[in-house]
């Protein structure tokens, strides 16, 4: 049975391309009331910054032990499940649910022995679609339609709380999805990019713009969450299909 630190090790919070080093420190603060540590920080236009620790309020052992990467999937190592935070209704095709829905599919998760990552982006411009095409669902705090952009770090502290009730009620965990645990995120981005590059090679598109078929497949596999033993076959699959049109070109 996983404790409260167990689980709360396996979630992780993402901060993509924040522009104000004062929201990390505040988001930090945030989810540090909530008995969360992990940060991970993607791109961050200043860090490390004396703002951030001044707005930190104490919780610095955060910030000391955030990562920093140079791109999303980094940050997304080793997570099974991840859920963008968006307060707009975007072009990509996403399950919308509520933070205490999320919060749920989280704790789930979690308990299963699975790492979690809540993804949160830029403050003035969100999460791009291609981020958030890198998210299994998009998570929606309702707030009112003609004032609805939280500050960013209101937007952790909603999720660290709601996540801080789940973990603290009394409802039962569902039991195992799978028999193995969904591949991670960088297995799957390189699954992605083989898939891409069979579909080029096997000349799938026709000259068409193929950003769109691929957002569907993303979405696909992600709602399959495929474990790695199944990657395997998949990638065997699209490596025979490339080896065929290349026999193919060569007639």
């Amino acid at each position: 049975m996983s404790t409260i630190d167990d689980l709360t090790a396996r979630i992780r919070y993402v901060l993509v391309r924040t522009s104000h080093p004062g929201n990390i420190g505040s988001a930090a603060r945030a989810i540090r009331t909530m008995g969360f540590q992990r940060l991970e920080l993607v791109m961050p236009a200043r860090f490390p910054d004396r703002e951030a620790n001044a707005l930190a309020a104490g919780a610095d052992e955060v910030l000391e032990s955030a990562g920093i990467h140079e791109d999303m999937i980094g940050s997304l190592a080793g997570c099974s499940l991840a859920l963008g935070l968006s307060a707009r209704r975007r072009g990509v095709n996403l399950p919308e649910i509520s933070p205490r829905e999320a919060a749920q599919q989280v704790l789930a998760a979690a308990a299963r022995g699975e790492q979690v990552a809540l993804v949160f982006g830029n403050e003035r411009t969100g999460l791009e679609n291609e981020e958030l095409a890198r998210c299994h669902a998009m998570v929606r705090i309702p707030s009112v339609d003609d004032f609805s952009s939280l500050n960013l770090s209101q937007a952790v502290q909603v999720m660290a709380y709601e996540l801080r009730v789940a973990m603290l009620g009394d409802t039962p965990v569902p039991p195992p999805l799978h028999e193995e645990p969904p591949a991670d995120a960088a297995r799957m981005e390189q699954f992605y990019v083989h898939l891409a590059q069979t579909l080029d090679d096997i000349d799938f598109h026709k000259g068409r713009e193929p950003t769109t078929i691929m957002l569907r497949l993303r979405k696909l596999f992600q709602r399959a969450q495929p474990d790695e033993r199944e990657l395997r076959v998949l990638h065997g699959i699209l490596a025979d299909a490339q080896r065929m049109a290349e026999l193919a070109k060569g007639q």
